[in-house]
């Protein structure tokens, strides 16, 4: 039982789906506040039925606080985060900043939930891609240790915020209109468009976006032996991220297996039938919590290769959903500043 927690970044896209999850869902906590910027702080929120005002962003602000779930730019989690953990309050943080700092656990409750008894304050949350990656790696790598990865992403405009949705749709009614439209969020349109680069360049010709699934995925199996190839690719699609995924495991899993597998696993829906057109999609994954799984084949270039296709929510279980699933595991757990 929490206290007291706070959502920090109360007011964006994934605060305000955080706050609609800890709404519906059972985490115990006694009260609850809401912390964001300026521009934010004074505004008021509903919550249960009741209005609460926005608190602005600040040390003192987490006076009293036992748990805080952020979601802001890395600049402000790189600030605000030690402000938390010097009062005592455990942090769930949603930026990059903490992800691969060698203290912090970065966790997703379905693949590795011991890892969050080990926080020193600050538990992370992956990035989008990784998290649903992950947890449909999970138990094809516990039944046959996965050792190489190859994936390709599809990603939803909602990943670049507010302003990326508005480029898709304003974008698409100009390009429908044969008129110039003026991107905000992107640097080539993304109506009618793919576009093959999700953030900056990083590593050997590889993006940020990319390199984080790498290192992530490493960080989050705790082994850094598993290779990941990954191309991320910003796609015309309002929300869901989609993924190719071909796994090469050390030990043989069959195409019956793999689907037992992702069936009976936490957290994955098994739609999977070919012949009838069943398979997941962005456009019924929306709101949804789970990572949906389908276009299961074994992989024709190499003996011990799995291929599939995965969708999920990333503003749900890419984000929102697995950092208040973190806040239920602790609670569980009874995990406190160590």
């Amino acid at each position: 039982m929490f206290d007291t927690i706070a959502v920090v970044g109360a007011t964006g896209a994934v605060g305000r789906l955080i706050r609609t999850l800890l709404a519906e869902r059972e985490l115990p906590f006694g009260r609850i506040k809401f912390l964001a910027s300026e521009r934010s702080a004074g505004s008021t929120i509903e919550f249960r039925g009741e209005t609460h005002v926005v608190e602005l962003l600040c040390p003192d602000a987490f006076d009293g606080i036992n748990l805080a779930i952020g979601s802001t730019p890395d600049p402000v989690a790189k600030e605000f985060v030690p402000w938390a953990v010097d009062r005592g309050c455990v942090v769930i943080d949603e930026s990059g900043y903490w992800r691969m700092d060698p203290t912090v656990p970065l966790v997703v409750p379905e693949v590795n939930p011991e890892a969050a008894r080990n926080h020193r304050g600050i538990i992370a949350s992956p990035n989008c891609s990784t998290t649903q990656m992950v947890v449909a790696m999970k138990p094809l790598h516990d039944a046959g240790r996965i050792r190489r990865v190859v994936v390709s992403t599809y990603q939803a405009t909602s990943g670049a915020g507010v302003v990326g949705q508005a480029d898709l749709e304003n974008g698409t009614h100009m390009a429908c209109h044969g008129k110039d439209y003026e991107y905000q969020a992107f640097a080539h349109p993304i109506a009618f468009n793919l576009i093959p680069q999700i953030g900056s360049p990083k590593h050997a010709g590889y993006t940020s976006e990319e390199m984080k699934m790498v290192l992530e995925t490493q960080k989050i199996f705790g082994d850094d032996s598993i290779r990941v190839c990954p191309t991320c690719v910003r796609v015309p699609v309002s929300n869901c991220h989609s993924e190719s995924i071909l796994v090469e495991t050390e030990k043989k899993i069959t195409l019956d297996q793999a689907r037992e597998l992702f069936a009976s696993a936490p957290g994955i829906k098994l739609v999977d039938d070919l012949p009838n057109g069943k398979y997941p999609m962005p456009r019924d994954c929306s709101g949804e919590d789970a990572t949906f799984v389908g276009r299961v084949r074994e992989d024709l270039s190499c003996d011990n290769g799995i291929a599939f296709w995965c969708v999920s929510d990333n503003l749900r279980k890419g984000a929102a959903t697995n950092a208040v699933q973190i806040a239920e595991l602790l609670a569980t757990q009874g995990a406190s500043v160590s």
